[in-house]
């Protein structure tokens, strides 16, 4: 056995591990093995797609061995280990990334080239894993790509979905959900370890008895369970570590009854396969119904279990006690989704083993700590006691207990009835229902919030009688973004520019790109950087014309908004500036009107009738607009229907204007309003979220601000607002609004956009109107700065070189530092 371990550390020893060595020759013949030993094809008869398999295992194997060898080197210096566990994740493409990683992308672009094939294609060809929804998904993956990169011993625990939430389609303009069928082709980059697997039990009833000793034992007999097997996918740093995201996959634990079949009932023989396997068929089912509340519910509990089971038998196979676990390990709940850990960490360790109540909880509260995402009142999760009682009833009686110890304390302190009751982790207003954030917040020894100002609105308002309580357990950790994806992997002609001026340290060093802020008044730099710019308008333009038909002069203003459609987010609020465009070029009145490109993009909960008539209204707009040859110059509009990750690494190197316009004090932080500033795109917003932050850093004069702020917002809607008032004092205003039901946009059609008329009038609850004047006001002063290239190229420079704050790199080293207290191991790589 000695002699088999000395080989295999021979093996992976630092001078095989470079990747970054690896000629174009080795590359070459690397590729070529995958291709016949790993997929069965020679090159003749290959399709893209096997040219692409083939890629990805070659990757795969230099990804491996940092991997590997970054557990060597945890283990031989015992290191301190991070969970995080995340109901989402959004990686997006793996090859380009990898390929960064290992520093092989040109080796690897001849290599290919030399047998006739185009690496560009093969990165097209990859299928994005479908296993996030949006901004909370993509920042988790952000955030293992840093925790690579600095060396963070860690995993990342989540599920493997099936089918993603789904592709966006568009019909007649609406919105449509197709099956997000990712995995049609396979998955390259993960492996299965059937080896790790873990039952989860789900309904049934507790039977309460008494160990020898006379304590208190407690039986679960479950009405079903499952099993849930892991997939691990590694993630590799810049030219640095390996970790893995950790996924698990919802399994019969008998998936064939023998029995039914001999008797001819074949459904029957497979029903509980198919039953198990729903778990984790999709990303967020439907939830407004009861049988989609109850799936969702499981899924969170499946994987929590799953994972929690993971890292108690990682603790013990070091062998050491349980009631070293938070020495040992620090759980990081992605907001409430995995909250549910709290009463199953303690579920584990009380009744599987036997620990005591007082010494359990003090090993669950020192474990986890949570992060909260929202302030949004909807996003805060609840559980109807009912629900989370029948299907999980030994957690219910947990959370019940948790909950008792808690009110006492409080009552211990003297707090008032009141107090209590809205601190209480059960709500008894109306159905009793279970506050999952409360639940977190009760079981966590730190919260944190994600932009300086939503954590400030966090502890004065949405849990601000926690952050009384326990003022040292709320911190704030700004969001931040993998800066080596979203610029040097899809930007890679601005990545070259900056490398030429200031070398390449600022793939690992972010605010190393203060050093091109020397260059924003160099002539040639400027030119270069603008004609960098239209490069990528040149080639977004080419595959929106592909994707949609619709033409774009990459030399107007690309005026972006790309972000989930949600009516806090204000993207109507962008169409009534378009239509204010439309109108006055329609009435003569065109002075001032800079060319421009309106690009929106984005998905709306299949539910949300609001946002889907947002789509449409966009949609119409850009029916109505594109097809008027008074004005076709002068504006298009296009939708990017599926916004994702791919088309992500498209439209941030293009846009001229990011759209950051949501109603201040609904936005937690944002990321895209980080990737867009990072590409040289200049922002309007709001003093919401990280908009507040990202100002601060580029400059207020880099930086176009309109609208209320989040105490004037407050004292708007608690003085009583009347949005009809707005629109009777403003005649372009009542113009725009009366547009949408003039039938104008819909072919005679004057009801279609009534809904959104009639919210705005009589509710408005966002402040759209009350925000209009400053917000067309702005564009008018972006548009006078578009016409002085001189002066739009420096404030693009000056923002690139001024975002040196928002890597992910720079978040994870303040949760590394602030609240898990782990040390980075860099694993060293010879070159």
């Amino acid at each position: 056995m000695k002699t088999q371990n000395k080989k295999i550390e021979s093996y992976f020893s630092h001078e095989s591990l470079g990747g970054i060595e690896l000629s174009k020759e080795e590359i070459k013949t690397a590729f070529l093995e995958k291709l016949f030993y790993g997929i069965g094809r020679i090159p003749s008869v290959a399709t893209t797609n096997d040219f692409y398999t083939a890629l990805a295992l070659t990757v795969r194997d230099q990804v491996f061995k940092r991997y590997v060898r970054s557990l060597e080197e945890y283990a031989e210096l015992d290191s301190r280990g991070i969970a995080y566990l995340s109901a989402e994740y959004l990686p997006g493409p793996h090859l380009g990334n990898n390929l960064l990683n290992l520093e092989i992308t040109e080796e690897t672009r001849e290599a290919l080239a030399e047998l006739d094939i185009d690496l560009e294609a093969l990165l097209e060809q990859e299928v994005e894993p479908g296993l996030g929804n949006g901004g909370l998904g993509r920042l988790a993956s952000c955030y293992l790509d840093s925790m690579a990169t600095l060396g963070i011993p860690s995993i990342g625990y989540g599920i493997r979905y099936e089918f993603g939430i789904f592709n966006q389609t568009l019909k007649e303009g609406w919105q449509a959900e197709v099956t997000d069928k990712w995995l049609h082709y396979g998955n390259p980059w993960e492996v299965v370890r059937p080896e790790i697997a873990f039952e989860v039990r789900f309904g049934g009833r507790t039977e309460h008895g008494k160990n020898e000793d006379g304590t208190l034992k407690v039986t679960w007999t479950p009405d079903s369970e499952v099993k849930g097997t892991a997939y691990d996918t590694p993630i590799l740093g810049y030219n640095s570590n390996g970790i893995v995201m950790r996924l698990w996959k919802a399994e019969a634990i008998d998936s064939f009854d023998f029995s039914a079949y001999n008797m001819g009932d074949y459904y029957r023989a497979v029903e509980k396969k198919m039953r198990s396997e729903n778990i984790t068929k999709v990303l967020y089912p439907n939830d407004e119904n009861l049988s989609g509340k109850e799936l969702r519910l499981k899924q969170q509990y499946f994987f929590v279990c799953c994972s929690l089971q993971d890292i108690i038998r990682l603790h013990l196979m070091q062998g050491r006690k349980l009631n070293t676990l938070s020495e040992k390990f620090s759980i990081q709940l992605n907001d409430t989704h995995p909250s549910i850990a709290v009463p199953e960490l303690m579920r584990l360790l009380v009744d599987e083993h036997d620990m005591e109540w007082e010494e359990a909880w003090h090993v669950t509260r020192h474990t986890f700590a949570y992060t909260n995402h929202t302030l949004l009142p909807e996003a805060l999760e609840k559980w109807s006691v009912h629900l989370l009682g029948r299907l999980l009833p030994r957690h219910m009686e947990i959370i019940y207990e948790i909950n008792r110890r808690f009110l006492n304390e409080l009552r211990e302190k003297h707090y008032t009835g009141e107090q209590i009751a809205r601190m209480s982790i059960i709500d008894e207003r109306g159905e009793q229902s279970v506050r999952m954030a409360h639940l977190a917040t009760v079981g966590s020894f730190k919260v944190n919030g994600v932009s300086r100002l939503h954590s400030r609105l966090l502890k004065s308002q949405v849990l601000n009688d926690f952050a009384d309580l326990w003022p040292s357990q709320f911190t704030n950790i700004t969001n931040g973004v993998a800066h080596r994806r979203f610029l040097a992997v899809s930007n890679p002609g601005l990545a070259e520019l900056i490398s030429e001026k200031i070398g390449k340290q600022w793939l690992t060093d972010l605010p190393q790109l203060k050093g091109l802020e020397k260059y924003a008044d160099d002539v040639d730099f400027r030119e270069r950087w603008m004609q960098v710019k239209l490069q990528n308008k040149i080639g977004l333009a080419r595959h929106i014309k592909e994707r949609t038909g619709v033409e774009l002069d990459p030399s107007m203003l690309f005026d972006v908004h790309v972000k989930r459609i949600h009516e806090y987010k204000r993207q109507h609020l962008k169409v009534l500036h378009i239509l204010s465009l439309y109108l006055r070029l329609k009435n003569g009145k065109g002075e001032g009107i800079s060319p421009t490109a309106f690009i929106f993009g984005g998905k709306a909960a299949p539910g949300y009738f609001m946002a889907k008539r947002i789509i449409k209204l966009i949609t119409s707009v850009a029916e109505l607009v594109n097809n008027d040859k008074e004005v076709q110059d002068r504006l298009k509009v296009v939708f990017l229907p599926n916004f994702s990750v791919k088309q992500a690494q498209r439209v941030y190197p293009a846009a001229d204007l990011s759209e950051q316009i949501s109603m201040a004090g609904k936005e937690a932080s944002g990321t895209g309003n980080m990737k867009f500033a990072l590409n040289g795109a200049l922002t309007i917003g709001t003093l919401d979220g990280a908009n507040v932050e990202i100002r601060e850093e580029v400059g207020e004069e880099n930086f176009f601000l309109f609208g209320l702020n989040t105490e004037e917002v407050q004292t708007k809607k608690a003085s009583g607002y009347h949005p009809y008032r707005i629109y009777d004092r403003n005649e372009e205003l009542q113009e725009v609004i009366d547009f949408l039901i003039s039938g104008e946009l819909e072919n005679g059609n004057t009801e279609i956009f009534r809904p959104v008329h009639d919210n705005l009038l009589q509710q408005d609850p966002y402040l759209l109107l009350e925000d209009y004047q400053s917000y067309i006001e702005k564009m008018e002063e972006i548009h006078e700065v578009w016409r002085s290239p001189v002066k739009w190229a420096k404030m693009s420079i000056l923002n690139v070189a001024r975002m040196g704050k928002f890597s992910s790199d720079r978040s994870i080293h303040e949760y590394a530092e602030e609240i898990w207290k782990v040390e980075p191991v860099k694993v060293q790589l010879s070159k």
